[in-house]
């Protein structure tokens, strides 16, 4: 009897704070990282009675921009409601979301994974407010037991929330999306995106199916507040082999929430899931409804920079730029923004874009020392034959790792040193001519 293959279901959730200057519903700063807890914080963000929202437009514009930059449709009527559920974080007992009425819609993005480009269906884009931040300590500092202090500094910090169908099938597609996420909200300067300061977080649901069964699974279990890409590719690959095994031992998986142990390399359970109407949406009645005119939404539109996949298809295309090398050069904004000025400048001297190209990747540390017409003096000063093309120069370290496995094997065991010999296999093959600090960056990949 053949063995029944199962394949992955998953769908992302991904938060980012934006970087307005004031919070959500009220006028205190929002910029509260390293601040002293509980000093931006105000009768509006505290709940305290009386005290009422009103709507951050700065805010609901960098929505706007994340919804259209992910090809949503915006809606010109949109409405805030209340999720309730009880939570020290929630000072109010309720955080103001938007659930039914969200302000983008019905979106896509393409992402690389094993099957190649493929499209993942963006279900919505919506504002809401953060929570407050809980501080778990320790047993041994209370003799009684732990406690639990909380920072409402976060508490009314404008949040978008991107939620994605359940499109995605491999790892490498998750990483890709969220890499891409970072990247667009970086290029159009709504949030700085740090994962590690919680800038953007990552939540999966994750669910296995047989591979001849097309109906979605009856349960889902979410992968809550990774701030990695590192742990979320791990937690969801554990993830998977987990409910994989539970399903061929009989047993019957049920929707829940569960967080990542990167000690123990492991999912633990958190808490059986809620619906959504175990939240009791309604209505926000201190609010009113958010109305959007279709020229404010054009004008919006308008303002939106190139993105980053655009401009990496156009280097490709029109400055016939290799495919490596412009995924880097479009990878940041000021980069991207430098290696086009100097195009710009070597266009009068007559200088290849794929030159340039090569010389800014090699000297990216030197680009905010040297100016456009010091790049195209230094290349045409300096043409000696170095070889600084990405894909040639991963060819001949993939060789050298080929022809040196002892050296191999020592780097993996921790001696750094080994990687000078494979340096030197590279130099040996390219006769001297390979750029070295493009090799050691290569090399590194690599291994």
């Amino acid at each position: 009897m053949n063995k029944l293959m199962y394949e992955p279901v998953i769908g992302l959730e991904v938060h980012v704070e934006l970087n307005t200057k004031s919070k959500m519903f009220c006028r205190c700063s929002a910029d509260y990282f390293g601040k002293e807890p509980n000093t931006h914080t105000c009768p509006v963000c505290l709940g305290l009675p009386g005290a009422l929202p009103y709507i951050n437009e700065a805010a609901i514009d960098s929505c706007i921009k994340i919804g259209l930059a992910l090809n949503c449709s915006v809606s010109e009527k949109s409405l805030f409601e209340r999720k309730n559920y009880f939570y020290p974080d929630l000072a109010k007992g309720y955080q103001i979301s938007q659930y039914r009425w969200p302000l983008c819609v019905k979106g896509w993005i393409e992402v690389e994974g094993k099957e190649g480009i493929r499209r993942i269906r963006i279900n919505r884009a919506h504002q809401e407010e953060d929570t407050g931040k809980l501080s778990h300590l320790g047993r041994e500092l209370i003799a009684q037991g732990g406690v639990t202090r909380i920072d409402f500094n976060r508490s009314g910090v404008p949040l978008v929330e991107i939620v994605t169908e359940p499109d995605f099938r491999d790892v490498e597609e998750i990483r890709d999306y969220a890499k891409k996420l970072q990247q667009l909200f970086r290029y159009l300067g709504v949030s700085n995106a740090d994962m590690e300061r919680g800038d953007m977080r990552l939540e999966a649901n994750v669910s296995v199916r047989p591979e001849a069964v097309a109906r979605l699974p009856n349960y889902r279990v979410e992968l809550k507040n990774i701030n990695s890409f590192r742990f979320m590719a791990a937690a969801v690959e554990y993830e998977i082999k987990r409910q994989i095994k539970a399903l061929e031992e009989g047993e019957k998986l049920s929707q829940e929430t569960r967080g990542w142990n990167e000690d123990k390399k492991c999912t633990y359970l958190q808490r059986s899931k809620e619906e959504a109407h175990d939240y009791r949406y309604f209505p926000e009645p201190d609010l009113p409804e958010l109305i959007l005119s279709k020229e404010k939404i054009q004008q919006i539109k308008n303002s939106l920079p190139e993105l980053p996949w655009s401009k990496s298809k156009r280097y490709i295309e029109e400055l016939k730029i290799k495919k490596a090398d412009a995924e880097i050069l479009s990878e940041d904004k000021n980069l991207a923004e430098f290696f086009e000025q100097v195009v710009e400048q070597g266009k009068k001297h007559e200088e290849a874009a794929q030159e340039i190209a090569n010389f800014i990747i090699n000297k990216r540390s030197l680009r905010s020392k040297v100016t456009p017409t010091e790049v195209i003096e230094e290349i045409k000063g300096k043409k000696v034959g170095v070889i600084g093309e990405i894909g040639e120069l991963r060819e001949l370290a993939e060789q050298a790792i080929k022809e040196n496995p002892k050296a191999v094997e020592d780097y993996k065991s921790g001696k750094e040193n080994a990687l000078q010999v494979l340096i030197g296999g590279v130099m040996r093959l390219s006769k001297g001519k390979a750029e070295a600090g493009l090799v050691l960056e290569i090399l590194k990949k690599l291994l």
